[in-house]
């Protein structure tokens, strides 16, 4: 039976990341990113928007220095009243 460090993947840092950001106004969407990677170096795109325009995603990439630095991230970007879900 494996355990569970034996089934993450390897994960050398730092390391270039992308967070996929989705939500359903693409202006709080940005001002949520931006928020929150204040001071952080990093780059945003957009990527697709459903096809009704309900739900709309960005790209953010960046450098992360550690495996807790990432998580922080993800949980931060994911707990934004203008996010829905983060990938």
């Amino acid at each position: 039976m494996m355990n569970e460090d034996e089934c993450k993947p390897r994960i050398d840092y730092p390391c270039l990341w992308v967070y996929k950001v989705i939500g359903r106004d693409l202006e709080g969407l940005c001002c949520a990113v931006a928020e929150i990677m204040q001071g952080s170096e990093h780059a945003v795109t957009p990527s697709r928007s459903s096809k009704g325009g309900a739900y709309h995603c960005l790209n953010v990439e960046m450098t992360v220095e550690s495996e807790p630095v990432r998580l922080a991230l993800y949980e931060q970007l994911r707990r934004h009243p203008s996010v829905v879900m983060v990938m």
